[in-house]
């Protein structure tokens, strides 16, 4: 397949929201103005551990500033959770964060990590930054209740433990009882915090909890921190999921027969979990992939923070018809997929990470795959998230071969990879893999073991698109996305059965393979013949150029002929391939006899308001 740029996998460009942080626009700052003299503050501190949080004003541009904390375990043992406090005069205040949580009560400010960033070994550090409005400074530190210089509140008292992992008992439609071990302390516990999804729920004396007021049919996460007698919290205890009885809405498997009806749902693109509802998509679909987070520094890391979790919606925006509120624990595309599962409670969520431009971190990734894979598992499993997603897809653009960059891991690495991820995501969590279709011999499918993986994941989807595009400007115009060979086609193995065939003689069952549909066409211009095989001048335009959404080309330039089980069209100068709800149907039979797991699609943007490609998919598979 091509190494071009790939649009489905691209982040598209776009003019940051209002309010949000433009790292390059405080970079740009920061080189004008001085660094403002470190200020060493102070907060809640780990038992036998010591810490230091240290405060730096990154740049000021008079009406704000940005600010930066970088905390330190100076300690020998590893500190697993952080906690910045602070106190900014009434002037001041934070108005935007990235890399931790940041809420306030009146003037007194308090940061915590984020899943992926609470573990810190000894001699390690972790930064995170706000911007903020007014001129004063913070005062008053405290690092995990200890002073952020690395001293102690309260000299030979210790914080608490974890309390142990929640179980649930007597669990109704409504309702569930927690309980759990006691924490331990050298003071004593004065009481324990039980956390819902990340926010306290309840502070009680005593090691049960019953929580009322809940919805049938969802899923709730639950933890529990201690707090000794002089007020010191320690870390937080192991999450429990636990599923109300009943059902919260929603009807019958739309994929029909077991199959799966996958969408790709973009953090960067237009559509938003409630057009999935205005569509009547969110009725004929079993999973989402959520896409994407980052592959960074040998981790998962977050993709978007604002889009992901912090982008406020209103009423007429949301899934449910009510709006965020500024204080919410969770907002942005997370808590929408969640108002999405409430009401379609047989749609799965999966994290995906990676694609087309961030794959370039899988090969630093892999040489530590259990390491991989814990950060993947605590970025998924944060408990502010952790209801949301069903599991998660690594999207490697390629394992062994060239993508956006090159990746020289060896055949084994995709692999250890997997095995590494189902270890740690064990058996009920789901764990996919996006994956190449170069069926081609010695192609990116003999690169990697594919096969070998196979007993890992749950299922791969195959992306059979993208086999021709503009990227050869002069052509010769072919479909991108063929479901079989045809006379004159450019290249001998880029076609969707070439690549389940190659697949299943590598040993992975039909039933963990999806195939690939493109909600999109590729095109060229100045193009005079209307067959495929003509020459062309260069990409047609189009969202991007070789690129469109088939929502505008099914009125643009309308299907003028069909090749290898795919439609193609000629208007004017222009030349265009892309799936119509009729080739979809084709598609999905030849699926169906195959014996795969069904199909999947990028991405939910390229429909009509109608869902009409979506609706094609879940008919063809019935």
């Amino acid at each position: 397949m091509s190494t071009q740029t790939r649009w489905r996998r691209a982040r598209s460009s776009r003019t940051a929201s209002p309010g949000r942080r433009s790292k390059t626009l405080a970079g740009a700052t920061a080189l004008l103005v001085p660094l403002a003299a470190m200020v060493g503050l102070a907060a809640p501190a780990e038992a036998a551990s010591s810490a230091t949080a240290v405060y730096t004003k990154a740049s000021d541009w008079g009406s704000g500033f940005e600010g930066k904390w970088t905390v330190k375990n100076t300690g020998t043992t590893t500190l697993s959770t952080w906690s910045v406090e602070w106190d900014f005069p009434a002037n001041t205040k934070v108005t935007s964060a990235w890399d931790a949580t940041v809420t306030n009560s009146a003037n007194h400010w308090t940061a915590k990590n984020l899943g992926w960033n609470g573990t810190l070994a000894p001699g390690a550090s972790v930064s995170f930054g706000f911007n903020g409005s007014g001129t004063g400074t913070p005062s008053g530190c405290k690092l995990n209740g200890n002073p952020c210089d690395g001293g102690s509140t309260n000299p030979g008292d210790n914080a608490p433990s974890a309390p142990g992992k929640p179980t649930a008992s007597d669990v109704t439609n409504s309702s569930a009882k927690l309980s759990w071990a006691p924490a331990t302390d050298d003071k004593g516990i004065k009481n324990y915090d039980v956390k819902r999804d990340g926010a306290t729920v309840a502070t009680v004396t005593g090691t049960t909890y019953t929580d009322t007021g809940l919805t049938a049919g969802t899923d709730y996460s639950y933890s529990v921190v201690a707090r000794d007698t002089a007020d010191q919290t320690g870390p937080a205890s192991a999450a429990t999921t636990v599923r109300t009885t009943g059902s919260g809405g929603g009807g019958e498997n739309p994929g029909g027969n077991g199959k799966i009806n996958l969408g790709y749902f973009t953090n960067w693109g237009s559509y938003t979990a409630k057009d999935l509802v205005t569509s009547g998509s969110a009725e004929k679909i079993t999973h989402i992939n959520y896409a994407f987070g980052n592959v960074q520094n040998g981790k998962c890391t977050i993709g978007d923070a604002y889009e992901d979790y912090q982008k406020s919606y209103s009423a007429a925006q949301s899934v449910d018809g009510k709006a965020d509120a500024s204080d919410q624990p969770l907002r942005g595309h997370f808590n929408q997929l969640r108002k999405l599962k409430a009401k379609y409670p047989n749609i799965k969520v999966l994290w995906s990470f990676g694609g087309w431009t961030w794959s370039g971190g899988f090969g630093q990734a892999v040489q530590n795959p259990a390491a991989f894979a814990q950060s993947c598992y605590d970025l998924v499993e944060d408990p502010r998230w952790a209801d949301v997603f069903d599991g998660i897809d690594l999207d490697w653009e390629y394992p062994n071969a060239c993508g956006l960059t090159c990746d020289t891991s060896g055949p084994a690495a995709f692999k250890n990879m997997m095995q590494a991820m189902r270890a740690k995501f064990g058996a009920n969590n789901l764990l996919t893999a996006a994956i190449t279709a170069d069926g081609s011999n010695g192609g990116k499918i003999d690169a990697a073991d594919y096969g070998g993986a196979a007993q890992y994941i749950n299922w791969y989807d195959v992306m059979t698109y993208d086999f021709f595009g503009a990227w050869a400007a002069q052509g010769p115009t072919a479909p991108h996305s063929p479901l079989t060979s045809y006379p004159g086609i450019p290249a001998q193995g880029f076609t969707s059965a070439d690549a389940i065939a190659k697949l299943k003689a590598k040993g992975v069952p039909a039933s963990k393979l999806l195939l690939g549909i493109g909600f999109y066409g590729r095109g060229w211009t100045g193009v005079t013949q209307s067959a495929p095989g003509g020459t062309a001048t260069g990409p047609a335009a189009g969202v991007e150029p070789g690129n469109q959404y088939y929502k505008v080309l099914k009125t643009a330039c309308p299907a003028t002929g069909t090749v290898g089980g795919t439609a193609y069209a000629h208007c004017g100068k222009d030349w265009w391939s892309y799936d119509t709800p009729a080739t979809v149907g084709t598609k999905m039979a030849w699926a169906k006899s195959q014996g795969l797991g069904g199909a999947f699609f990028w991405e939910f943007n390229g429909d009509t308001t109608n869902g009409e490609l979506v609706t094609a998919i879940s008919s063809g598979l019935k």
